[in-house]
């Protein structure tokens, strides 16, 4: 498994969950590693990524100031902390990390799934109302 995704489960809305994601080998890493996610019957979503190097973190914008995403270099893994859960948040979340430095720059880039050349299993997240 070059990238596995832990920590999902059921949550109380106004909850909190925290996803992590680690890569088997340094090779899985890329330049930025983060997160996906699909709700049922939508198209997948990004989330967040975060630079290996540098540590800034990059949101979609709707979720900032409720998830946060951090990194352990050492352990190869990146973390989501997901706070105020909403039954919105529901979903499938992946990880995922792209060797492409334009995921860094260009917004466009950073939303499209194929720029990510690897992805995780995914971890079930559900939000009860």
């Amino acid at each position: 498994v070059q990238l596995q995704a832990s920590g999902g489960g059921l949550v109380q809305a106004g909850g909190s969950l925290r996803l992590s994601c680690s890569a088997s080998d340094r090779a899985f890493t890329g330049l930025v590693m983060g997160w996906f996610r699909q709700a049922p019957g939508k198209e997948r979503e990004f989330v967040a990524i975060i630079s290996w190097s540098t540590g800034r973190p990059y949101y979609v914008d709707s979720l900032k100031g409720r998830f946060t995403i951090s990194k352990d270099n050492a352990k190869n893994t990146v973390y989501l902390q997901m706070n105020s859960l909403t039954p919105e948040d529901t979903g499938v979340y992946s990880c995922v990390s792209s060797n492409d430095r334009a995921t860094m720059l260009s917004l466009r880039k950073r939303l499209t799934p194929s720029t990510y050349d690897y992805w995780g299993q995914g971890t079930q997240v559900t939000v009860s109302s």
